[in-house]
């Protein structure tokens, strides 16, 4: 899958987010709403993750 795809499925994709990092709040999942960038910052920030263990495990993720 494609991050166009993931993109245009956001809604159903935010429980798979969910389920994967579960620190990211509902109201974060939505104002992510489907940027790449945006959830590879969140990830960094909660997580504290440099920006290419984030891009690594959105890649995972959107792979899997």
């Amino acid at each position: 899958m494609n991050w166009d795809q993931i993109q245009g499925k956001w809604k159903e994709m935010k429980g798979s987010a969910k389920a994967k990092w579960g620190e990211l709040t509902d109201d974060e999942l939505d104002e992510i709403d489907g940027n790449r960038e945006a959830l590879e910052g969140k990830l960094q920030a909660k997580y504290g993750k440099s920006k290419e263990e984030a891009k690594r495990e959105v890649d995972e993720w959107m792979n899997s």
